[in-house]
């Protein structure tokens, strides 16, 4: 029967913490069986309040191993982690009409165990480092990958949008200048129209004293 490879396991834990389990656990949930180096950079980047807290804890846990056990941080990864419930704290906050609203203020107790890798992993590892080296790639993960196609998705939009945008504005001042250019036209040709209806008229005008005067 084949055995299971032992595993070198080193714990941190905190009690009492001020943060509710259910929030503690979202951030725990981000990091659980990533290795160390890589769980930090997540927890750096963690908009949520308790992302701190947990960033200390796992610090604590790889000091624990290096100092404890002797091992190399790079050679370590977040195996186990959990948030208990803790006591909660009851106060009372006053409400209108002499009511009091209960204000529950939460505790945690957290717990973070970072393991070693196991022999064959860690040959693994080195050898797909070894690889990106030599072939001059670098390993990126899969939530720096996610973020990266991202951002270049989005560009792609916002250059498509500012194209069709300055098509647009294209077509407009092509308009314009078109409106402006009839306007011209149309203005040049009123003088010359209106010399043209004086000239007629006056014609008119020495025609009829002509003929008044053939008449007499």
């Amino acid at each position: 029967m084949a055995q299971t490879p032992v595993t070198t396991e080193t714990r941190a834990t905190v009690r009492y913490l001020p943060t509710s389990p259910y929030k503690v656990r979202q951030v725990l949930g981000l990091v659980r069986g990533l290795d160390v180096e890589a769980a930090r950079r997540v927890l750096q980047f963690c908009e949520r309040e308790a992302a701190t807290d947990v960033l200390k804890l796992v610090d604590s846990a790889i000091a624990n191993a290096e100092h404890n056990d002797n091992i190399a941080a790079d050679e370590l990864f977040i195996s186990r982690a959990w948030a208990d419930e803790g006591p909660t704290q009851k106060r009372w906050r006053p409400r209108a009409r002499g009511r009091g609203t209960r204000i529950r203020k939460r505790t945690s107790h957290v717990t973070v165990i970072v393991s070693r890798y196991t022999d064959e992993e860690l040959q693994r590892r080195t050898e797909r480092e070894t690889v990106a080296e030599a072939t001059g790639r670098r390993t990126r993960t899969p939530i720096r990958r996610r973020r990266r196609v991202a951002v270049e998705e989005h560009d792609h939009e916002h250059d498509h949008e500012h194209d069709h945008d300055e098509a647009i504005e294209t077509v407009a001042t092509e308009g314009t200048v078109a409106t402006n250019a009839a306007e011209s036209v149309e203005a040049a040709e009123a003088p010359a129209a209106a010399t043209a209806t004086d000239t007629a008229t006056e014609g008119d005008a020495e025609a009829a004293t002509d003929e008044s005067g053939e008449e007499q």
